[in-house]
């Protein structure tokens, strides 16, 4: 499943440039259960989201920056899940350069990627007169660039977990962002809603969960 990037409602937005390019890890986001339809059938999915920021230069020659002067950024979301078919397995194994060991695969701490670097490779689709970004593929960063010397990074490095959510770093999401957050049984059962029950995942199903720490 590729994650589009899209403008806020209202806002001006500049899509990242098709291509490979370096990027950093700084934002990861519980988006908690969301109900998804696969092969037309509506499932539950636990979900999160990956932000990275972008360093380097345009196909022009210029700086891959937003008006104020901050990195332009992709994100894309993922099932939580490491299971033989989970994209999120295979990003993260391309980002490794190795296999997932049986132990890590029974807890990974997504906290392992925070913060870390890797080229990421976007691509751009059209849609009417929006231009829409979509991650498609990570690798780890060559030698030759390392050897080089890394950027500083920007952002800071920041996770977001609705078990202990950051409401300071919640309020920085988009409307989109956030009503999708407050959608899920987690937020609505920490909040005290009435969380409807999800629908039961079929042994079929393309990622099997397994947890993280």
């Amino acid at each position: 499943m590729g994650l589009t990037v899209s403008a806020p409602k209202g806002g001006n937005y500049t899509p990242p440039p098709a291509g490979n390019h370096l990027a950093r890890c700084y934002r990861i986001i519980d988006l908690g259960t969301q109900k998804v339809e696969w092969k037309g059938q509506i499932k539950a999915q636990k979900q999160l989201q990956i932000v990275w920021e972008l360093h380097g230069e345009d196909a022009d020659g210029f700086p891959m920056l937003m008006e104020d002067g901050r990195p332009l950024v992709a994100s894309r979301k993922f099932t939580a899940s490491l299971g033989d078919k989970a994209k999120l397995k295979e990003f993260l194994v391309a980002w490794r350069g190795k296999a997932f060991t049986d132990d890590e695969l029974m807890g990974f701490s997504l906290k392992n990627i925070l913060d870390k670097w890797c080229m990421i490779n976007i691509t751009h689709t059209q849609k009417g007169d929006k231009t829409y970004a979509n991650v498609t593929g990570v690798s780890a960063v060559p030698a030759a660039i390392k050897k080089a010397g890394l950027p500083e990074g920007i952002n800071t490095s920041v996770m977001f977990d609705i078990d202990e959510p950051d409401m300071e770093l919640f309020d920085t999401f988009s409307d989109y962002l956030k009503e999708m957050i407050t959608s899920s049984p987690e937020w609505k059962m920490r909040h005290g809603e009435n969380a409807p029950p999800a629908p039961q995942k079929k042994a079929d199903d393309e990622d099997d969960d397994i947890p993280f720490n």
